[in-house]
Parts: C-alpha cells; sequence; structure tokens
C-alpha cells in the first residue's frame, strides 16, 4: 500500500480538474492504497477568474478526504503547505499542471515537500504551453517542471511541448480516462424531455466553456451554412438542425450574440450558456446525436473521454491530440478548422448515421481506463 496525496482543484471547487482529481483519487483508494487531496483555499483571484464563481453548489464527496489548504498567490502559504506535505510524507506527490500561474505556487510547495528525500513528485501535465500565452509563462513553467521527478501527459502535442521544457525526466503518454463519474447513460428522448427540448429533430451538442481558441464562432458560421443549404438524408431534412450549447462564457459574450442576429440563427441554438452541475452533465450528452468540438487549437480535451462515456460519436477538427483520439469515419468525424469544413463534417456524420460509430465507439473506449493512469504514476514513481 502507497500512500499519495494529490495536489490539485477539488471539491468546493468546480470544473473538470476537480472531477478527474476525484476520480483518481478513487481509483487508487479501490486499488488499496491511501489517498487524499490537497486543494485550494484560493486558486485564483477573482479579477483573474473568467467565470460566474469558482465554487460548486453540489454536496461535498464523503468518501474522499479534501485539505483547502494552498494559496495560489500568498508566498507565505506556500511554505506552510510545503512544510504540511513534507511532514506528511506521502509516497508519491501527483501535482496536476494546467496553467503556468501556478508555477511559482507549485514549484516551491513541491521544493519544501521534497525536502523529506522520501516523496516522489509525479506531474500530470493538462497543458505546458498554455491556449492563451501572457508574459512570464516560460520561466514560471520552468521553475516548476524543475521540481517534478516525472511526467504524464496525455496527448503527444502536450508531451512534445514538455520536451521542449525538459528533455531527461522520464514521461509517460496515457489516453486521458473515461469520465464514468456521470451517472450511466439513459434514452435520447428521456435525456431531451429533462432538458425541455421537444421534437425529435437533428441535434449537435457544444459542450464546455466558451473561449476563443474553441471555435464556437466557427460553429455559429457552420450552422449558417446548413440552414442555406438544407438537404435531406433518410427523409430527415437537416433543416431543422439543432446545436445545443452547454457552458459557460469565460469571455465577453457579446460577439456570439452579436454574430448569432447577424447570421440570423438564433432558431437554430439551444443556449444554456451557463455551468452546467455534474449533476445534469448526462443529460445534455444522451440528449445530442454527436458532440462536436471545432477548436482552432488543442492539447488533449476532457470533452472527448466524457463522448466515449456515453458513448456519442464527435466531430472534431484536425488540432492537436484531438484526430489522434478520435479516428476518422470510426468514432467519428475529423474536419479542418473551418466553417466549411465543419458544415461538411456535420453532414457527413448524418449520412453515416449515428449507429455507425457505435461498435467503434465501445471498441475504442476500452483504451481509457483509470487503471492504465494509476500503474504509470507507479512506474515512474519507483526508485
Amino acid at each position: 500500500m502507497s500512500k499519495i496525496i494529490i495536489i490539485g482543484p477539488a471539491h468546493p471547487l468546480r470544473g473538470g480538474l476537480a472531477t478527474f482529481n476525484q476520480r483518481l483519487a478513487r481509483e487508487f483508494i479501490n486499488a488499496g492504497d491511501e489517498c487524499s487531496i490537497f486543494s485550494f483555499s484560493l486558486q485564483y483571484p477573482g479579477f483573474l477568474f473568467p467565470g460566474k464563481t469558482q465554487y460548486s453548489a453540489e454536496q461535498a464527496p464523503g468518501d474522499l478526504q479534501i485539505l483547502s489548504v494552498i494559496n495560489s498567490i500568498n508566498p507565505l502559504n506556500w511554505i506552510k503547505a510545503g512544510n504540511l506535505l513534507k511532514k506528511e510524507s506521502p509516497d508519491i506527490i501527483i501535482v496536476r499542471y494546467w496553467l503556468p500561474f501556478m508555477g511559482p505556487a507549485l514549484g516551491t510547495i513541491l521544493r519544501r515537500a521534497r525536502k523529506n528525500h522520501h516523496s516522489k513528485v509525479i506531474c500530470i501535465a493538462d497543458n505546458i504551453i498554455p491556449h492563451e500565452p501572457r508574459p512570464g509563462d516560460k520561466a514560471f513553467t520552468k521553475y516548476f517542471l524543475k521540481a517534478c521527478d516525472g511526467f504524464i501527459t496525455m496527448s503527444t502535442k502536450v508531451m512534445d511541448d514538455l520536451r521542449k521544457f525538459e528533455k531527461d525526466k522520464p514521461a509517460k503518454l496515457v489516453q486521458h480516462p473515461l469520465y464514468d463519474s456521470f451517472g450511466e447513460p439513459i434514452s435520447k428522448s428521456e435525456a431531451r424531455e429533462k432538458l425541455g427540448i421537444e421534437g425529435r429533430q437533428p441535434l449537435v451538442l457544444f459542450f464546455g466553456f466558451i473561449r476563443k481558441y474553441k471555435g464556437l464562432d466557427l460553429l455559429f458560421d457552420a450552422m449558417k451554412i446548413l440552414k442555406d443549404n438544407p438537404i435531406k438524408i433518410q427523409s430527415q431534412s437537416l433543416s431543422g438542425l439543432k446545436l445545443i450549447v452547454a457552458g459557460e462564457f469565460y469571455e465577453d459574450e457579446k460577439p456570439y450574440r452579436e454574430q448569432i442576429n447577424n447570421l440570423g440563427i438564433a432558431e437554430n441554438l439551444i443556449l444554456r450558456t451557463q455551468f452546467i452541475p455534474d449533476s445534469e452533465v448526462k443529460y445534455y450528452l444522451c440528449a445530442a446525436d454527436a458532440v462536436i468540438q471545432p477548436y482552432r487549437n488543442a492539447t488533449q480535451s476532457g470533452v472527448t473521454p466524457l463522448a466515449y462515456h456515453f458513448e456519442k460519436p464527435m466531430i472534431v477538427t484536425n488540432v492537436g491530440g484531438l484526430p489522434s483520439l478520435v479516428p476518422h469515419e470510426k468514432a467519428g468525424i475529423v474536419a479542418q478548422p473551418t466553417a466549411e469544413s465543419i458544415a461538411n463534417a456535420i453532414l457527413r456524420f448524418y449520412q453515416l448515421g449515428e449507429d455507425y460509430f457505435l461498435p467503434h465507439l465501445r471498441s475504442e473506449k476500452q483504451k481509457y481506463s483509470w487503471s492504465n493512469l494509476v500503474e504509470a504514476i507507479k512506474e515512474l514513481a519507483k526508485p
């Protein structure tokens, strides 16, 4: 049995990182290890957080030990948290790295913790080079990486970025595990009824927070193309196609609203542009025919393993790690990051039909197990 501490967001903080960390902790516990999470008492100052709130309104998980002890902007706290980790002396410290802003805090905490000459530090790197660069990114990232003993990446893009900074330390590429903590799939009709979506019209889903790099504006342009060129497929007209956007704006929403009005596509959209709590996620995934990720750039995406869990085909753009995660015309359709190509990909999806993808999805999802991640972490942490 190993003693493991995960450093990263957890309840009451919300979002994909918190969900991931809690699920990973459970996997270690189920394997017979002792595992707890060191989360943040302050993750971001309010003026840096683009959403409405950083906190979940859902009940705290009763089966996990979560300590909210890290203040991302208080250097005295970093020393205190590092000393606490040093005293706890876990066999493995797993630290999430997703934003260079966290580099100074996490790098300092880890340097203090490693003074116990026992703990191995394994980083799960979501991003090394951020989607939206800022001054200081490289210096903060270098400072953080020097405090780690090994690395897990979940896409070849992040692995390549890591090797630009750290050429020698051990690293493993592991597929992002399935988000299987949102419940089992339900029928499409039940999910649509729950969401108040009437009819049996074609429906594609954009899921997750909204930022420029995710290409929602390209998707809106694609919807306009399809609206202006209605095509019948198996007696069903794509003129009735609707796009549901489920996720919170992490930037100014005004340009998107203006684009919708200018394109005249409001009647083709269902906008649920607020944070989607964990308890409602399955309804959005199960209501859709397909999940669409029209990104301009990407590393990996947490939406992909979520779609695999609910066995939903994906329409993705040929950027970052997305095409390697979604084999073309097997688990979904791969398009170029242009409105025309995305429109054609949606059309191709409906030509093939949702059922065409199911055998491939069920086969492909077997690669995305949490046990693979646990084994890779333990292998990296060996002396």
